[in-house]
């Protein structure tokens, strides 16, 4: 990915529903992994946690961990 212009949504996707958290996702063998970020500002992206995904469906308490996470980082850079 490093070296796209643009990353193929098949790698990096916005999750539908939440505020602002984004999901990498990555296969390596027969695992897939997913890492959790958000953006901090055009270059910057602030990576929260991730899991090995056995399911299509993401669990609604890894989205709500990686909002709790953004919420927490862009309430200690405002102080």
């Amino acid at each position: 990915m490093e070296d796209l212009e643009i990353v193929p949504s098949i790698y990096f996707k916005k999750l539908i529903g939440t505020d602002e958290i984004w999901e990498c996702r990555i296969q390596y063998v027969s695992n897939i992994y997913r890492i959790f970020c958000f953006f901090d500002s055009h270059s910057v992206v602030v990576l929260t946690h991730g899991l090995v995904k056995k399911s299509q469906k993401t669990p609604q308490r890894e989205i709500d961990k990686a909002e709790l996470y953004r919420k927490d980082y862009l309430r200690r850079k405002t102080k």
